[in-house]
């Protein structure tokens, strides 16, 4: 058969055909052979954000690290569901990028990526830079019904990555508790026999996810969170504990990022919005939009997702009881501390940082927290508004710091064992101490201390924000405040060493990360300027001096620039 038509031309499936071999042969260029020809698109060099001995943050080069076992079948199962589909996973080197996601990605992010998760296009948000911007509750209750969080969401439900739901009848044991009655489908979950309990709360529709098998069941319901007499129950399965194990990996190898991020800059300032009706109305809006899935339509903290929050349940507004202020303990916040709290987030927990959200719009929810949810109406025909009849008293006066150093850091040490912080927070910081095991918060929920060694601290990671939080304390837990018994000199050196106890940690695990001691020397001197990706800190190779803060490219950079490409400001 001869392409060639009777008059001697080539016909249409002819041009077609070749057409479609030169597509192919341009696509296999292009994605395979084009990018072997930039040196800098074979490796695992990435520059990452460290927290150096003295509590600084500096970007320096380091390696990537490979999956776990654990998060590569979470990347099987996020292909096999087809995640990639509507998901992203590339910054590019534009300012409204940077500006939401963060840093630009670089090659060495993908060493271990086979194959490469790309995407073609972005239906949903770009996820390279998900991994510790929601807590691992969030992502559980996301897949359950991605509407509890997000009312206009098209992402579909993953009920099936879950275990099969079960209804179970409520029932008071012989000490009194409320529990679950013991039949064959809960014995699955639980232990009945066990002494070891886990504090169970069901959301107003009976939902109740179970984060950890084989111990006994406590419901704890202080605020009749729930008053119904069945509950559904459901739980995780491999592959669910492995897609997030595998989402929250993604984005650390660029190290502890989030806290140069600019929302992370934010500072509080004595703030007092004038209470405005129509404000109010707004706020309203934006509640339902955008907080209703955790705190609730009353704002009593048990929303339809917090039955996946069992370990950082959300904030009850009724009660009146803040935690993150820059006013003095037991004081009410003022509205610059509540724009710090919805701007930055909590880290570490499901409440994420809102500051793509408008200014007006998280101005307004301000208002209708306030003048409508943060109110005590146990007697109905008077109800008790605590931010009208106990305003905020006047902020604290938070100084300048001192400069870090290393007898700043051991007096800070000294600080720590006096205050026998060690009796909460452990020996090394890792949340693990003696006293660790019993905590509750004032309305009976269990509440386990920080895990100070990941860094990942809840109220901002700047030595001014750990200053503020012990100075301050954390309303409704048992953080105190310290301003009476630490003094100020004691507690500038307890927060720069507080923050040295993240110093080199992976960000994810908390476990140290294999940079060498010349390196740790370099990034420890306050004089190294490294506060920019670009300018990351190179270690010299073998037998060269290197320059400290070497300009840093990712795959492409030097190709863009040799053609004036112009390229976002990544921090």
């Amino acid at each position: 058969m001869t392409p060639r038509r009777p008059d001697g031309r080539y016909g249409l499936r002819f041009y077609a055909l070749i057409a479609g071999f030169g597509c192919l042969s341009l696509a296999a260029f292009v994605q395979g052979v084009l990018p072997m020809l930039e040196p800098q698109s074979r490796t695992d060099k990435v520059t990452q954000v460290v927290r150096t001995d003295l509590g600084e943050l500096k970007w320096t080069e380091a390696r990537a690290t490979d999956y776990t076992p654990l998060q590569l079948r979470g990347r099987e199962v996020y292909t096999r569901e087809g995640c990639w589909y509507c998901h992203s996973q590339f910054v590019r080197p534009v300012t409204g990028e940077t500006r939401r996601w963060g840093p630009v990605s670089q090659a060495g992010e993908y060493a271990f990526d086979l194959p490469h998760l790309f995407s073609t296009r972005r239906i949903g948000p770009d996820l390279s830079r998900v991994g510790l911007k929601f807590s691992d509750a969030w992502h559980l209750a996301h897949f359950w019904d991605p509407r509890m969080l997000s009312p206009d969401s098209i992402m579909p439900r993953f009920t099936a990555l879950f275990s099969e739901p079960h209804t179970a009848r409520l029932v008071t044991d012989q000490q009194g508790r409320r529990t679950v009655e013991n039949t064959p489908a809960t014995r699955q979950l639980f232990d009945f026999g066990s002494s070891e309990t886990i504090t169970l709360t069901p959301n107003q529709a009976g939902l109740l996810y179970v984060p950890e098998r084989g111990k006994y069941p406590v419901i704890l319901t202080p605020n009749k969170e729930f008053t119904g007499e069945t509950v559904i129950l459901i739980a995780d399965t491999e592959d669910l504990r492995a897609l997030v194990a595998y989402l929250q990996k993604l984005g650390t190898n660029r190290g502890k990022w989030r806290d140069r991020f600019e929302p992370q800059q934010m500072e509080a300032s004595q703030t007092s919005i004038p209470r405005s009706e129509e404000w109010i109305a707004h706020g309203k809006n934006v509640y339902e939009r955008r907080c209703l899935g955790c705190h609730g339509v009353k704002g009593d903290g048990n929303g339809p997702a917090a039955a996946f929050m069992q370990k950082d349940r959300p904030r009850n507004f009724t009660l009146g009881v803040f935690k993150f202020r820059l006013t003095p303990s037991g004081s009410m916040p003022d509205d610059g501390d509540l724009l710090r709290t919805i701007t930055r987030g909590v880290r570490g927990t499901a409440m994420p940082s809102w500051h793509e959200l408008p200014e007006k719009d998280r101005l307004a929810v301000i208002q209708y927290i306030k003048y409508v949810l943060a109110a005590d109406r146990s007697n109905p025909d008077k109800p008790y508004f605590y931010f009208l009849e106990e305003p905020p008293l006047a902020p604290i006066f938070i100084g300048v710091p001192p400069k870090p150093s290393a007898e700043l850091i051991q007096r800070g040490k000294q600080a720590w064992d006096r205050a026998k912080c060690w009796e909460c927070h452990g020996r090394t910081g890792k949340g693990d101490g003696e006293k660790a095991a019993g905590l509750e918060d004032d309305f009976g929920f269990p509440i386990p201390p920080a895990n100070l060694t990941t860094g990942q601290f809840k109220s901002g990671a700047s030595v001014k924000d750990i200053f503020r939080t012990m100075s301050t304390g954390l309303s409704g837990t048992p953080m105190p405040s310290f301003s009476d018994t630490v003094s100020e000199d004691d507690r500038w050196a307890l927060a720069y060493f507080v923050l040295s106890l993240s110093a080199y940690t992976d960000p994810l695990t908390g476990q140290p990360l294999p940079i060498p001691p010349g390196q740790k020397a370099a990034l420890n001197d306050p004089g190294l300027r490294a506060d920019e990706s670009r300018h990351a800190y190179r270690a010299p190779a073998a037998g060269q001096s290197g320059q400290p803060g070497q300009p840093s490219t990712y795959a492409g950079e030097a190709w863009a620039r040799r053609h004036g490409f112009a390229f976002a400001d990544e921090r």
